[in-house]
């Protein structure tokens, strides 16, 4: 492994404990939920949507280091439901999406299978060309697409669901 696949690996794997912590105290009845403060509901994404959304991303994580990796697909409907640019909908019947369970497994699983996949990159691999076309104007290189999905755009979902708790009612994580 070489030490920028460390650096991505470790940080990840800090957010993913932050994850872990968010759904504490969260109901799988709440879990698609939006919010309703003071009557009105706040259009913000609840963490159904952004735990379905950041299991779509390992996937992608692979094809910009070039690699094929079993395990960092998400399921094929979750692509359509939680694409880039999808609406988060309020799901009280819990019929527009997939279960909590479902959806954190899925998070789960292909995000420990793209940290065995980038935990094993060199970093002449990580220094070379972002395989995937669309990011490799915003992100060059193989490793800053990695590092990018994996840290920054992990947090910033989470931070999404942060706020979302305390609109809830809940403590913080």
């Amino acid at each position: 492994m070489g030490a920028f696949a460390d650096s991505i690996v470790a940080a990840a794997k800090r957010s993913r404990m932050y994850a872990d912590r968010l759904l504490k105290g969260v109901s799988p009845e709440q879990f698609a939920r939006k919010p309703v403060v003071g009557g009105v509901v706040i259009d913000c994404n609840h963490p159904a949507f952004v735990f379905g959304h950041l299991a779509t991303y390992p996937a992608k994580v692979a094809v910009m280091v070039g690699r094929q990796a079993p395990g960092t697909e998400a399921p094929s409907h979750f692509e359509e439901l939680f694409k880039n640019g999808a609406p988060c909908h309020d799901d009280a019947a819990g019929r527009l999406y997939p279960s909590m369970e479902a959806i954190v497994s899925a998070y789960n699983g292909t995000h420990d299978a793209v940290f065995q996949l980038v935990g094993g990159l060199s970093d002449e691999l990580l220094a070379g060309e972002n395989q995937e076309p669309r990011y490799r104007e915003f992100l060059p290189t193989a490793g800053q697409g990695a590092l990018f999905l994996l840290n920054n755009h992990v947090a910033m979902h989470l931070g999404q669901i942060s706020t979302w708790r305390r609109c809830m009612g809940l403590p913080p994580a």
